[in-house]
Order: C-alpha cells, then structure tokens, then sequence
C-alpha cells in the first residue's frame, strides 16, 4: 500500500516476471539469441532513473529475496500477477515459466497471483497442458505472447481458428483476463509478430472474456486506443509505458498518458511494473505526483485525479480478479455504499467496484 498526502492506494501490479536468463539456461547453438534477449531487456532497464539500476550480472536471475524486497518491503504492491514468457527455443527451462511463478506463492501466498499461458500451436498437447495447469494453479489469467518462435514458425495471430479454441478452454475452465503482449519488440522477435491488428476482431468474438493489452501497441499507440474505443472488453496495459517513458522520455510519456485517458478512459487502464525490467516504487511514487504538463500542446487531454490513480494503480486490476480491497483504499462513494448495506461491518475489504 503507498500513502500520499493522507491518500491511501491499494496497488496491484498486473505484470511481473521471476526469470531465469542465467548462462546456464541458456540452450546449446541458441545462446546468441538467449544473450540478445535478455540484453534486450536491460537495455529497456537503463531508461529507469539511474539510482534504481542493477548490474548485469545480477539482472540475468532475480532471487526470492529481490523479489520480497523490491516489490513487497519498498515497492508498495500488494497483490503481484506474474506473467508468463516461456522461450524455451532459448531457454533450456524456459525463461519465465508457471511453475516457476508459482514457487513464490509458498513464500508470498496471496500477495502472489500467477497467471498461465497458451501457444494455440502445441495443439492438442497444449490444451491438455492448459487444462491441467488452470485446475493445479486456479488460473484467473492468461498471458500470450504472439512472436515467440516455436520450429520454424515467427508467430501467431489472436485470429487463428486454433487459438479461438484455446480462448474457449480459457473460458470454460473460468479463466476470463487474456493479458496480450501488444507492443514494443525484443530482439530477435518481430516487431510486426505483436501487432494489434487482431485485436478487435477477436475481442468481438469472445465478449466474455477481457483483453489486457500490455504496453498499450507502444509505439503504435493510436491502434490500442480506437479498438478499445470500440471494444468494451478491452484494456491498456501500462507496462513499459510507466517503466520506458515517465523518466526517460516525459513529453512522449505525457502525450501516451493523455491519449489513453482520452479514449481507454481511466477505468480501462492497469499500471504493471514489468519487474525486474524496473522497480515498481519509483514508478508507483511518479505517477501518484505526476501531473499532465500545463503546456497549450497537451490542453485537450483529461486530468488525472485522486480516483484516476486510485484506478489505474489498483483498484481497476482488483475488480477484474476479485481481488478484495481495503475499505481505506477505496473511492469514496464505494466504501460509503458498502458500509450504508453493511453498517455493522464498516472496516470490512471489499472486491473494487463491487
């Protein structure tokens, strides 16, 4: 939980990792690709402010402790959702895998959600696969990552029959958030493998399931922004665009922040720290404070508020999976509803929104 200014803000991050990109998971005659990868991403970690920066070396594998102490003990996050990227072209065990998420719920318990994944070209192998994982795991979510390579296949679409069934499994088995990585690349992936192009087709023909659309298409930011528009079940995702922009790039992240507010509006939105790429406290910390410039250029995008940040942080992340929330974090009109119906019970959590 963060306070600010007598504000308190019950934050849940939608997307985190526990990797392993160690030297020694790095699969024989695919290391060029393992190492670029993960090379990859701390590149994207130099665009924190440099106090928070890790060396190389420890960046490669996070520890539980890290972990407890970056998210929990200074981070302000009280529910983690881990995401799942597998990778195992690259990666001997893979490189974010379930089972390895879910080794940090003993530690963490419910602090800890662990989301699944699918690939809808594993087939009937996958679908028993899924099945199995969301009855031993619970799964609420999923996380699908349309580029990764699997034989000589670049990709999949959200629009492929195969991965229709898939979405219908999801949903059979109760899993309703599908979190899509829709946005910035990584190499040696392909930028046009993570398109949004498919995004609105497959939200209309799957309206019980919601669409989290991690990184928002950055930089293809307009994409994401009309097909939620015109998609109620879809979402944007702030991973990357906190954790990339709102340090190292302050005027672009200030026209992706307004375009968001304008067309996804503040109760589609979920903030993700995309740990260990970055910290989740200094980017917590910066978008309570942060302020829509009082420039003429950015005149016409709505403001964020108290509510705004209060939904965006966590309270949007918690209705989506039930999470309960602390009546003391909630907006205003919410806990005073609640404690009118159940007035003996005035401290009692509560799901946000309910």
């Amino acid at each position: 939980m963060y306070e600010k200014d007598g504000e308190k803000y019950f934050v849940v991050d939608s997307h985190g990792h526990f990797w392993d990109a160690s030297r020694e998971n790095w699969r024989e005659g695919r290391e060029e690709f393992a190492k670029g990868w993960i090379d990859c991403f701390y590149g994207y970690h130099q665009l924190a402010p440099p106090e928070t920066h890790w060396d190389y070396e420890k960046f490669l594998k996070p520890t539980p402790e890290d972990l407890e102490r970056d998210i929990f003990t200074e981070g302000h996050v009280d529910v983690l959702i881990h995401q799942s990227t597998y990778l195992k072209e690259w990666y001997v065990n893979g490189f974010n895998t379930t089972e390895q998420n879910a080794a940090t719920i003993e530690k963490f318990g419910d602090k800890i959600i662990v989301n699944g994944r699918f690939d809808p070209r594993e087939g009937d192998a996958g679908l028993k696969q899924l099945e199995a994982d969301a009855k031993k795991y619970n799964f609420k979510g999923i996380k699908v990552y349309t580029a990764e390579w699997n034989g000589d296949s670049r990709g999949w679409k959200l629009t492929d029959p195969a991965c229709y069934d898939f979405l219908q499994a999801a949903q059979e088995l109760g899993v309703k958030n599908i979190h899509a990585h829709k946005g910035p690349t990584i190499w040696p992936l392909n930028k046009d493998a993570f398109s949004a192009d498919d995004v609105d087709h497959c939200a209309t023909a799957h309206q019980g399931l919601n669409f989290i659309i991690h990184h928002s298409a950055i930089p293809r930011i307009a994409d994401i922004c009309y097909k939620a528009v015109q998609e109620p079940n879809v979402y944007a995702g702030l991973s990357v665009v906190v954790g990339a922009l709102m340090h190292a790039r302050p005027k672009f992240f200030a026209k992706v922040m307004g375009e968001l507010l304008f067309w996804v509006g503040e109760d589609r939105m979920l903030f993700g720290g995309d740990y260990n790429i970055w910290t989740p406290k200094w980017q917590v910390e910066g978008l309570v404070d942060w302020q829509m410039p009082d420039d003429p250029a950015f005149s016409d995008y709505p403001r964020m508020t108290t509510a705004s940040r209060k939904k965006i942080l966590g309270l949007n992340a918690a209705r989506l999976y039930d999470i309960p929330v602390p009546a003391e974090c909630q907006l205003p009109e919410v806990a005073a509803e609640a404690a009118e119906q159940d007035p003996a019970k005035p401290g009692e959590q509560l799901v946000a929104g309910s």
